[in-house]
């Protein structure tokens, strides 16, 4: 059974915009024009248990309008959408109490008061029993390293120290589905990689359900195997990520390390026109050539022409596919 079912999920917000004119040489003000616009339209999709979903998509795609109806902070405006067989609007207390979330440009944190005061208002306001408070609160303060921070007001922490503190806000009281709106927002390489690191425990151990939306795609290469992509509201893909690589990657590279020093027109005649020498330099030579190549044809001709150290292949990044896609289409 799904954890999360969308079914013909669209959400349309209206548009009024005023406008003018001329009567008598003076500006007159008639009654503003309304325009719907179309957020979210007509999405269909179902996360399994424990699965960890990556939804991607430029600005405006319509992806924290999904969160959000997901949340029940939003109603859908046609569709219908179910969170653990419960419908987030109809019973928003009940569900509530079932997922954590964390929106990366808002904090759920009291903005004056120490970092552990919003946590004890918040195991309140979710009635956590105290002992099952005490241990989740020391167990998210050992894996979020918040120990010194307890004490700091929230006014003070930097970025990734507050995001710290919200992502163990959402998980006080063990929600079994999380949804993270952009949670690595603005923070650091260490940063990033500690909240990474804390999210795959945290599926790993709990097998918590995870739907991210990030233009971090380090994000979802790091901790996804399934993404969708939308667009202008609609879903243009949702699928493996190894899947997406191979159907839109249309190229792979090969990084070829030299025992001696060669010439770059020996390097491109060893290739035999199979692939393209891309960068050059201190003897490592880049090499794009296309999927339907043979690597071992390749690999075998480079390798009976060249003096080869080492020999490595690469897959095309994620953020030039899902770039190219954005752009072309499916």
């Amino acid at each position: 059974m799904s954890v999360i079912e969308v079914a013909r999920l669209s959400k349309s917000f209206v548009l009024r915009k005023r406008r003018s004119g001329l009567l008598g040489g003076l500006v007159s003000f008639v009654a503003p024009r309304q325009e719907t616009v179309w957020a979210v339209r007509d999405v269909s999709f179902a996360v399994a248990p424990g699965e960890m979903v990556g939804y991607i998509g430029p600005n405006g795609a319509g992806k924290s309008t999904t969160i959000k109806m997901l949340a029940g902070i939003l109603r859908p405006s046609e569709g219908q959408v179910a969170v653990r067989g419960l419908d987030p609007q109809a019973r928003r207390r009940e569900h509530a109490m079932q997922i954590g979330v964390v929106f990366g440009q808002r904090s759920q944190l009291w903005w004056d008061l120490p970092l552990e005061d919003s946590f004890e208002l918040l195991g309140a306001i979710y009635r956590v029993p105290r002992p099952r408070y005490r241990e989740n609160l020391r167990r998210l303060v050992d894996l979020l390293e918040l120990e010194e921070l307890l004490r700091t007001p929230v006014r003070q922490l930097s970025l990734g120290q507050r995001m710290r503190g919200d992502l163990a806000a959402a998980l006080l009281h063990e929600p079994p589905v999380l949804f993270l709106d952009e949670p690595t927002i603005g923070l650091d390489v260490v940063a990033k990689a500690r909240v990474r690191e804390f999210l795959a425990q945290l599926n790993r151990e709990r097998q918590v359900t995870l739907l991210l939306t990030t233009h971090d795609l380090d994000d979802i290469e790091k901790l996804c195997g399934r993404v969708m992509i939308i667009d202008h509201g609609r879903l243009l893909y949702d699928g493996a990520l190894e899947t997406l690589k191979t159907r839109f990657g249309r190229h792979r590279l090969l990084v070829v390390d030299l025992a001696s020093p060669v010439a770059e027109d020996d390097v491109r005649a060893a290739l035999q026109g199979r692939a393209e020498l891309v960068h050059a330099e201190h003897g490592r030579h880049v090499v794009r050539f296309a999927r339907d190549v043979s690597v071992v044809d390749l690999i075998a001709a480079v390798s009976a022409k060249l003096p080869i150290k080492d020999l490595t292949i690469q897959e095309p990044e994620i953020d030039e596919i899902v770039g190219r896609i954005y752009r072309e289409g499916l």
